[in-house]
């Protein structure tokens, strides 16, 4: 069995803190580390993992055990909306592995993580108990403060934990989806507005491209604007597709799009007969084709 788990976490600027994260992840017995990317502007990193169904709970608990320890959501800046520390933790099946399976995994380490650390867990997607808490965006509207807000009303109590957000490490979200493309495409521009405008026409629950999730955000760093999208059934909507629509409705606009990029790994499927140039990828390596990393028997580094 070969279950992938892909955690986010609220840190994306402080490299021992994070390489502290991913060497917790590396000793868990069993489990091997295939990938961490890092976003200063998001504040944000994520980490892609696999092994079998003790050895991704190990992981998934050590990863716990240094965020919490090492992040203070108190003194969290970033644009990338977030409710915890470990903000959401999806587990995917892969070789020999099933939905339900990965739906008993998240459920099993949601109750671990909340008994060891007395984080509030809300399960979503395969996962949620409660079908109006599927969505992780129904979970995490209105940000780690509109969360804690409702956790008391009924319908909105923690899966696991206590009622009220741990006062560092806020909330955690862990469940079982298939695969995902977490895809940005950079603007040649620092208007935040059209961003917003693109993401709110391109996404799913707009009424746009079926399987897209988006956002608009500002690369402080940079001095440019990101329409940030998560593509959940990249079969139903290729990535050309996304490309494609984003490019067309920045013309609108007047803008060009000055690059995308595909943070973390992406099925090879996803990109067959596709050439990194047609997407303008930014620092896109053959190494985050997951199948690709899968067959390496090396552990990624920082």
């Amino acid at each position: 069995m070969l279950i992938e788990c892909v955690p986010n976490v609220s840190e994306g600027r402080r490299a021992p803190i994070i390489e502290a994260m991913a060497a917790a992840i590396r000793q868990a017995a069993g489990a091997r580390l295939l990938d961490v990317s890092s976003d200063p502007s998001h504040h944000r990193s994520v980490f892609t993992l696999a092994g079998d169904g003790a050895a991704v709970e190990r992981a998934i608990l050590a990863l716990f055990e240094r965020a919490v320890a090492d992040i203070d959501l108190r003194a969290h800046r970033g644009e990338h909306p977030r409710v915890g520390a470990v903000d959401v933790v999806p587990v995917i099946p892969l070789e020999g592995a099933t939905m339900a399976e990965c739906v008993r995994l998240a459920r099993k380490v949601g109750a671990a993580v909340a008994a060891r650390f007395s984080v509030p867990i809300y399960l979503y997607e395969e996962a949620a108990a409660d079908p109006a808490r599927r969505r992780l965006d129904a979970i995490r509207r209105g940000g780690l403060d509109g969360l804690a807000a409702r956790m008391t009303r009924p319908g909105w109590a923690p899966d696991f934990g206590p009622s009220t957000p741990h006062p560092t490490a806020g909330v955690s979200v862990l469940g079982a989806r298939g695969p995902l493309i977490a895809y940005n495409i950079n603007l040649a521009t620092n208007r935040l507005d059209v961003a917003t405008r693109i993401a709110a026409v391109v996404r799913e629950r707009g009424g746009g491209l079926p399987c897209v999730k988006a956002l608009g955000l500002t690369l402080h760093e940079r001095g440019i604007v990101q329409v940030s999208m998560n593509l959940t059934d990249y079969e139903r909507t290729p990535l050309p597709r996304v490309f494609e629509a984003v490019r067309r409705e920045a013309a609108q606009h007047g803008v060009s799009i000055l690059e995308s990029e595909i943070v973390g790994l992406v099925p090879a499927a996803a990109l067959a007969g596709i050439a990194p140039a047609d997407l303008l990828l930014r620092n896109f390596r053959n190494s985050q084709i997951l199948e690709t990393r899968l067959a390496d028997t090396s552990d990624v580094g920082l």
